[in-house]
């Protein structure tokens, strides 16, 4: 017996664990389990993974029915493996704990397994010379249900310290279960919507910062629930209202060192942080099919609200697609921010092909150019077009066009992943890109 399944056994005695859920999230963004009970777990801690129909990864968010195209069938079963070191006992559900799990096809990961994704391009990183830190910055709103409408659950403005007393409760709770699972948020504050929050979370090594969103995700959910109310990370909620983002912060490590900065002027970015930057503005159309992937997202993605709706970068600029947090005078950069991302986004799809633009700009040794230091929005057409600042994806249909043309990043996701993943964006685009935008937010409020 090794001690790490000790561990586990002791926890599932002191913790009175009944059943073990078995996380994964599939190519439409959508957090999904199985839980066994533990009086058979025995089996799966030996290396045993949860059967799912391998058709389950081609499923859309609207309904769970086969997208066409995909490559998947129903016929077919692969297996959730768990990964034991994320096993936690879970605050808000006592009896449950829960495990995040890596899809294998037999003894080998599942193409098709967007965790085993992200091992990978973190590997193709690493034979670079390069390991990725990141955090994923959320923002989500808090309703509550009147009669058959959703109202926020405040009406608050950006920072009023009234948001925080109004709902000191829930937001204590959520605090303490997230603390108990090992993340500890480093800020909370209501955002521009009413009822909408903030809460960045310590940044981490790669693989771990995309778990961090999946337990957060569900974390924020499940205790809102407990407190009667919804949590929502849905894009656009409200048309005449803020969005929800996810901003993706990452910096660039060689072992021990930080080598996002210059090193010879800490206040500006490392020609590496340039390449890599210069990447991801390069393939931002087709990467926004990651990172921005409903078609409710482009509501959000506009010009002058601050989402980055424009292929630039600048220094402390809210309105470029990538930018450069300023820190305090006389300390080095740290990180920089990708701002067209948002929750809906499967993180670690979204975090691994962000790290594959970035990888082949470094490889290319690409020029993002000058940094923008204006709202792009403001710079005539021509002046656009002289500084190569292009407007983003529209749609979700125009990301999805800009991705089926985008060699390296369909090469970095394989062909099966590939296919399966366009088969359910598609899927999406095709079924609701007329809806109404009120029944859009119906599909999606409480499946994001």
């Amino acid at each position: 017996m090794t001690d790490w399944k000790n561990e586990i056994r002791a926890a599932i005695r002191s913790h009175g664990i009944r059943y073990v859920r078995f996380l994964w999230c599939d190519n439409a963004g959508l957090i999904r389990a199985k839980a066994v009970h533990t009086a058979f777990l025995e089996d799966y801690l030996e290396g045993a993974g949860v059967g799912i129909a391998a058709a389950q990864q081609a499923v859309p968010v609207m309904v769970d029915a086969l997208a066409s195209g995909s490559g998947l069938t129903p016929a077919g079963e692969v297996h959730m493996r768990a990964d034991w070191s994320t096993f936690t006992p879970l605050p808000y559900a006592p009896g449950h704990a829960r495990v995040l799990t890596d899809i294998h096809e037999g003894e080998a990961p599942w193409p098709h397994c967007p965790r085993s994704f992200l091992r990978r391009m973190i590997e193709w990183a690493g034979q670079h010379g390069w390991q990725i830190r990141a955090a994923f910055e959320n923002e989500f709103y808090l309703l509550r249900r009147e009669g058959d409408r959703v109202v926020p659950a405040d009406s608050t403005v950006f920072a009023q310290t009234a948001a925080l007393d109004v709902l000191a409760p829930m937001l204590e709770e959520l605090s303490s279960a997230l603390e108990a699972q090992g993340i500890v948020p480093e800020m909370i504050y209501a955002e521009s919507g009413p009822g909408q929050f903030e809460m960045p979370i310590r940044y981490a090594e790669a693989l771990r910062a995309a778990d961090n969103q999946i337990i957060f995700r569900e974390t924020v959910r499940a205790v809102a629930r407990r407190h009667g109310l919804i949590a929502s990370f849905v894009p656009k909620i409200f048309p005449d209202k803020a969005g929800n983002g996810a901003h993706l912060h990452f910096s660039l490590w060689q072992g021990d060192q930080n080598r996002t900065a210059d090193p010879r002027r800490p206040e500006a970015l490392s020609l590496e942080a340039q390449a890599f930057i210069a990447g991801i503005l390069h393939h931002l159309p087709a990467l926004m099919v990651f990172t921005t992937p409903s078609p409710n997202s482009y509501k959000r993605i506009r010009p002058r609200f601050w989402s980055g709706a424009f292929t630039c970068w600048g220094y402390g600029n809210r309105e470029a697609a990538v930018r450069v947090p300023q820190p305090p005078a006389g300390r080095p950069i740290t990180h920089v921010e990708l701002k067209t991302v948002d929750p809906s986004c499967n993180p670690y799809l979204a975090l691994g092909a962000m790290i594959a633009a970035g990888l082949d700009g470094l490889e290319q040794g690409l020029d993002p150019g000058e940094p923008v230091q204006v709202d792009p929005a403001d710079l005539s057409e021509q002046e656009r077009a002289t500084r190569g600042i292009r407007p983003l994806p529209a749609s979700l249909g125009e990301a999805i066009a800009a991705l089926e043309e985008d060699e390296a990043l369909l090469q970095a996701l394989g062909p099966e992943l590939a296919r399966s993943y366009l088969a359910v964006r598609r899927a999406e685009w095709e079924a609701m890109k007329d809806l109404p935008h009120e029944e859009e937010v119906q599909i999606l409020l409480e499946r994001y």
